[in-house]
């Protein structure tokens, strides 16, 4: 969760807007709609790998981090600290937590490659024999 910076806490207390953390675990309710978070996190910030482990930490915590980390074969606080989005885990780790999320990495070509060139054979010129 991003802090606020101190102007920004100071003008919200001098406000009457309250304000309620947000957290994405709690609005993540089916299958369907945790992989189309994760998909989108790709495409957001798919180069920012902070913002892919904390989109699986978002979806481990709706399914629950404590069967999620049986599913996986990991302890739990390491499952915390890997999907914080400050842990570094090893690629091993996200594949593990993926399959047990129920999801599975695929990869897509970014742009349509270009058609393979083929060499066409050009026709040369016959000569008449014998002019």
């Amino acid at each position: 969760m991003q802090k606020l910076s101190r102007e920004a806490a100071l003008l919200i207390a001098k406000s009457k807007i309250k304000l309620i953390p947000w957290d994405v675990a709690d609005h993540l309710r089916t299958p369907y709609e945790m992989a189309l978070y994760l998909e989108a996190t790709f495409e957001e910030f798919g180069h920012d790998g902070r913002a892919v482990l904390r989109a699986l930490g978002g979806i481990a915590r709706a399914q629950g981090m404590t069967s999620v980390a049986r599913r996986s074969g990991l302890g739990r606080e390491s499952l915390y600290k890997a999907l914080s989005g400050e842990g570094n885990p090893s690629f091993d780790t996200v594949l593990r937590v993926m399959d047990a999320l129920g999801l599975r990495l695929t990869a897509l070509v970014k742009e349509p490659a270009p058609a393979p060139r083929t060499r066409t054979a050009r026709k040369r010129p016959t000569r008449k024999r014998g002019t």
